[in-house]
């Protein structure tokens, strides 16, 4: 089972509900934080370190003493990456998505590829034997969802034959590319918002985009007692399960500063995770 946490609005709690749930379930868990650009799930479960390895994209080399600058790389490219001159090629590598198009359609054979490292992933193990895995962008870098695909993609070599085993995916914030690469192929998404006004607008964006991708979701309410009642009243509105709600509590606020687990400061909430999961696991 692959459950992802998204939010739409940053900050409402995602990483709170992601990293509780998954010391919450009684079987075997997988952690993958995939808010590459700000990865903070590492800072709660305290993973030990064991793997890191680099994230590479394929970008052009043009060999000029080949090239006849027929411009056909640049026709191709849609991110601009490549632009030819009359005597020059020039290369945005930070444009380049690693697509290989120039590559095969250089009628010249002129161009190679080379890798251009772009961030890393880690991968341990915490102490309650949950295994985590997540990304790192490197700063500057424009393009998230090629290390996202990368820690995905370890977890699925991970795979054991185990046949129990859920994976929990902490998404990025917003409902761009990135959220997208992070929750496609999930078996459940829980929407984390908060109720306010910021909060109904993207959580209704995130719906949009769960109900495209045809992933089945459902909401958890964070500072359920603070701002009013239109994300009740949407949720209704649209048939959409409220999973859970967490109240404004300075104990929890207090423990997320000291980045030590809900579950771990406030027992109690342990069975409202395991109910949360419970939950997911009956509705599908």
């Amino acid at each position: 089972m692959i459950i992802s946490v998204a939010s739409g609005k940053g900050g409402t709690g995602k990483t709170t509900v992601a990293v509780n749930l998954a010391l919450s379930i009684i079987q075997n868990v997988r952690f993958l934080d995939c808010d590459v650009e700000e990865p903070n799930a590492h800072l709660f479960l305290k993973p030990k370190i064991q793997k890191t390895e680099p994230v590479n994209i394929p970008v052009p080399v043009v060999d000029e003493t080949k090239c006849n600058y027929c411009g056909k790389c640049s026709e191709i490219c849609e991110y601009h990456a490549i632009a030819v001159l009359p005597k020059s090629v020039m290369v945005f590598e930070q444009l380049c998505h690693g697509c290989g198009g120039c590559v095969i359609l250089c009628p010249e054979k002129a161009i190679k590829e080379k890798n251009r490292k772009i961030g890393i992933i880690r991968e341990g193990i915490c102490k309650n034997e949950i295994k985590f895995i997540d990304g790192l962008l490197n700063i500057s870098e424009p393009m998230s969802p090629p290390i996202i695909k990368a820690v995905k993609k370890r977890a699925e070599e991970q795979n054991s034959k185990r046949a129990e085993v859920v994976t929990i995916i902490d998404a990025p914030p917003g409902t761009s590319c990135p959220v997208i690469e992070s929750i496609k192929g999930s078996d459940y998404c829980i929407l984390v918002t908060e109720p306010t006004p910021f909060g109904l607008n993207d959580l209704i964006l995130a719906v949009e985009v769960l109900r495209k991708l045809k992933i089945p979701f459902g909401v958890a309410i964070n500072r359920s007692d603070i701002g009013d009642e239109e994300v009740d009243k949407y949720c209704h509105k649209e048939n959409i399960p409220i999973l859970m709600k967490i109240p404004f509590d300075r104990k929890i606020a207090e423990a997320y500063s000291k980045g030590i687990p809900l579950v771990e400061n406030l027992p109690e909430y342990k069975r409202h995770f395991q109910e949360l999961f419970t939950k997911i696991k009956n509705s599908l």
